[in-house]
């Protein structure tokens, strides 16, 4: 176990030539730093905040918040208005427990205590710990353990949570993150509706939203949310030029979900892949012990969809070009 509040994981990569001397270009380094009072990990690249994960018991569920652009302004937002649970970049679900009692993550934000005893919140999704925290020049792995639950001592699912971050150059970054879900503890249905859900789900900060003055499109060459959302696609992606930027950011979903699928996308910011149509917006069944997984990858990207090179990028990461494993550490992390 980590006994220190605050651990640093910092692997510095220079590129020498034959007499010792630094390149022109040193390649990118990502630094991992947790803060246990905070209840956040830092995912640094270069020294600079690419991605924060919040997991502190305070929190309804963690999420990742903020996702920054590469030339580092914040991309997505959480507590929006009129949208106070969306998370920035997050993962939740409406289930019904074999007893009866229906766990609503999506809107456990107000499952609020409102006495300030006990938990503070009555649904929830809890960060267990770490299983891996490992950093090496230019990638890095986070794996962590979750349980959704009644926070009265009743767990329905537990979730084994990866991802792994890929610095490619120029404040550009790649995660390869999968979410797995088990019915550890009876048998769970899924009852989310047709038109709310998402697995996972991003929300654009405005200034990169459609309403903003940003785009949507897919990988079908739909655009904007009239033409994706409800599409099938293998691929979104939302850009827009802030302050003479211009950046964007793309969900891929890899082939080992289940194919085809549709998309939720909404103009004002918020998107992401569904499951197949048989399970999505109807009833279906995680017997106990049954997992269920989806892998996405999530590309922050300069340049719109076409500069960004997000389509060529797609294939690239199918091929295993945009993601390194790092294997486990000898001792992981609670």
């Amino acid at each position: 176990m980590i006994q220190t509040s605050l651990l640093a994981l910092v692997v510095t990569a220079f590129a020498t030539g034959g007499s010792g001397s630094v390149a022109e270009h040193d390649p990118p380094t990502v630094t991992l730093n947790r803060e246990d009072a905070q209840s956040i990990l830092r995912i640094l690249i270069d020294g600079h905040d690419a991605l924060v994960y919040r997991y502190g018991l305070d929190l309804d569920l963690p999420h990742v918040y903020p996702v920054r652009s590469p030339t580092g302004r914040s991309m997505t937002v959480e507590h929006p208005d009129p949208f106070p649970h969306h998370r920035s970049f997050w993962f939740a679900d409406r289930v019904k427990f074999q007893d009866g009692r229906v766990l609503d993550t999506y809107n456990a934000f107000y499952s609020k205590s409102k006495n300030g005893r006990g938990p503070a919140f009555h649904q929830r999704i809890r960060h267990v710990g770490f299983d891996q925290l490992d950093a090496a020049n230019d990638h890095a792995t986070v794996a962590c353990r979750l349980v959704w639950e009644f926070a009265e001592d009743q767990p329905v699912l537990e979730e084994h949570r990866r991802m792994h971050i890929m610095a490619l150059g120029d404040g550009e970054y790649f995660l390869d993150v999968t979410f797995t879900v088990t019915a550890a503890y009876g048998d769970v249905t899924f009852i989310s509706d047709a038109v709310h859900y998402a697995w996972p789900y991003i929300r654009m900060n405005k200034t990169y939203s459609v309403e903003g003055g940003g785009r949507i499109v897919n990988s079908e060459g739909g655009v904007n949310q009239e033409g994706t959302n409800g599409k099938e696609a293998v691929w979104v992606d939302y850009s827009n030029t802030v302050e003479g930027a211009t950046e964007g950011l793309a969900i891929f979903s890899h082939r080992d979900n289940a194919q085809p699928h549709r998309w939720l996308t909404r103009d004002y910011g918020c998107f992401g892949p569904r499951r197949v149509d048989a399970r999505s917006g109807k009833p279906f069944t995680l017997k106990k012990g049954q997992s269920l997984s989806r892998r996405v990858g999530v590309l922050v990207h300069r340049g719109d969809v076409h500069s960004g090179r997000v389509a060529e990028r797609y294939e690239a990461y199918l091929r295993g070009e945009l993601m390194q494993d790092i294997p486990p550490s000898s001792r992981a992390p609670h």
